[in-house]
């Protein structure tokens, strides 16, 4: 390995090992404040009031959670940058796995900026008809920002990332400690 690149590997191993940690404490605290992901094939009554009772305390952790994802998205970059030199094609793999973590980033947000509206008012309602047309609303949030963005197309582009990655890393020999420039 050269040494004017052990460096940038280093870091690049660094912030992938952040983002990762800072992926999974908060994931570990919403399993245990907020019984996540089970919580979320919940009748949404139930999750609603759930996560009004949460309070501040459960809004940061979705909001930590969200925003984590930002360390793994610049080792992503960087990742690519020097990838890009060599196989000049990846660009699309970078391209894919910097969408897929914005996608996965947006559909997250709607825990810290939307969901406690739907909650508060849900919960200081007494009127049926209004609480049924909240929960409607939150189905429709939950439905988009959840399934869509973020266990579907999120997740189909991190595959489609994760594999552009490792064919390309076979090819290039990276992965079997042959210095190929990288």
């Amino acid at each position: 390995m050269k040494t004017a690149l052990f460096p940038a590997n280093r870091f690049i191993s660094n912030l992938l090992i952040s983002g990762v940690i800072l992926v999974i404490v908060p994931y570990t605290i919403l399993t245990i404040l907020f019984d996540y992901p089970n919580v979320l094939r919940y009748e949404p009554g139930i999750i609603l009031t759930r996560f009004h009772a949460g309070g501040r305390v459960l809004i940061f952790v979705w909001w930590l959670f969200a925003i984590s994802g930002f360390l793994l998205l610049q080792a992503y970059v960087l990742i690519g940058q020097k990838l890009e030199s060599q196989e000049p094609g990846f660009r699309w793999a970078t391209t894919l796995g910097v969408v897929s973590g914005i996608v996965q980033i947006v559909g997250l947000l709607r825990w810290p900026f939307v969901v406690p509206v739907l909650a508060s008012h849900y919960v200081q309602t007494t009127d049926p008809s209004t609480q049924k047309a909240i929960e409607v609303v939150f189905t429709a949030i939950h439905q988009y920002g959840g399934v869509v963005l973020g266990e579907h197309l999120g997740q189909l582009l991190t595959i489609a990332y994760t594999s552009l990655l490792s064919m390309t890393l076979l090819r290039l020999r990276a992965c079997w400690g042959i210095d190929k420039d990288w």
